[in-house]
């Protein structure tokens, strides 16, 4: 089992810049591919940004990439997402997950409860 606690959301405005934070606890945690989705209200879920347990692959939706940065300290079980030149449109509720190298909600396993991310224009 692996659990899974995000944090730093919050009321920002365009332009502006977040880090969130997702604390994985687990025995296997460090072994897993983690990954950001983010959910709008009304929309699906959607792929945001992967890597790899070894740090070694990144991913990112080409709405994000140039903007957003996905990293890891497998020593502190965390995993990071830096947002720079945040925009409107990236207003949604983010999900840490945990699983399989993909951009599909299908393939992660574990995933927390959420962080609101709310970008004012």
């Amino acid at each position: 089992q692996v659990q899974l606690v995000e944090s730093g959301g919050g009321l920002v405005q365009a332009g502006d810049s977040l880090r969130l934070s997702c604390a994985a606890s687990g025995r296997t945690a460090s072994s897993y591919t983690m990954g950001w989705f983010r959910q709008a209200p009304g929309k699906e879920r959607e792929f945001v940004a992967a890597i790899t347990w070894s740090s070694s692959s990144t991913a990112y939706a080409d709405s994000v990439k140039g903007r957003f940065t996905i990293s890891r300290d497998n020593a502190k079980n965390m995993v990071y997402l830096q947002m720079n030149s945040l925009k409107p449109d990236d207003t949604a509720v983010y999900y840490c997950e945990a699983g399989l190298y993909s951009n599909s909600s299908n393939d992660y396993n574990y995933w927390g409860q959420g962080t609101q991310v709310t970008v004012s224009s």
